[in-house]
């Protein structure tokens, strides 16, 4: 055995440091002027904390996205809320080819089922009433035939727009068939959001007649 500089015996060919490890001195409890050294492990400390603070940023742009810029948080029926500003956003985006305003949607719908997801993670409940983007889409797909009458305006404009609001309503509580399908078929995100799909498509079955009722009307006037 050989003296070695941790002030102790032990077998030289183990004295050298590991690769990841740097010696830090500490009193020795041997006597004054004695040193001991510790092998104290390098910590990724910068690396874990942006991790911390990279998951911290999307959870906050998710919380952000899943209630609809808050409004989720309203204190009372904020899937109504959700849906009034899903009515509220379809009003500038009829002016979008169909085309466009689907691809729209379809990209509401993708960035919806990933906050959702999240969301549903961080408020730790499985489609917590706060998460209203769900809604939105919903809504934007229910008034969809809108767009395919461009001499709805004025009065009939603003009934269509207030049949569409209750017809999603009642297709997204009462969750008939497919919605309720929907809802129990998928799960996290793209549970929270499908259901609402389907209550948007069936809603939007309902208004393509009474927007072509309205349309003809107007035009024999």
């Amino acid at each position: 055995m050989t003296l070695i500089a941790s002030g102790g015996y032990g077998d030289p060919r183990r004295s050298a440091p590991l690769p990841q490890r740097q010696i830090a001195p500490r009193p020795s409890s041997r006597g004054p002027g004695r040193i001991a050294h510790t092998a104290v492990p390098i910590e990724p400390i910068v690396e874990v904390s942006e991790n911390k603070a990279k998951i911290s940023s999307e959870v906050g742009v998710a919380r952000i996205l899943a209630t609809a810029g808050g409004v989720g948080y309203a204190p009372i029926a904020p899937g109504t809320f959700g849906s009034a500003l899903g009515v509220a956003l379809f009003v500038p985006l009829s002016g979008l080819h169909p085309l466009l305003f689907a691809l729209t949607t379809a990209t509401l719908l993708a960035l919806g089922t990933w906050a959702a997801d999240r969301a549903e993670h961080f408020f730790g409940q499985k489609d917590d009433g706060r998460i209203v983007i769900d809604e939105v889409v919903g809504q934007l797909i229910s008034l969809s035939p809108l767009l395919f009458f461009a001499n709805l305006t004025g009065a009939a404009s603003l009934a269509l727009l207030g049949a569409g609001f209750l017809l999603f309503r009642l297709f997204d509580i009462w969750k008939p068939g497919p919605v309720g399908w929907a809802e129990r078929r998928f799960a996290g995100g793209a549970g929270v959001m499908l259901d609402d799909v389907v209550a948007g498509a069936l809603a939007a079955l309902v208004m393509t007649p009474l927007a072509i009722f309205c349309s003809a009307r107007i035009a024999n006037a």
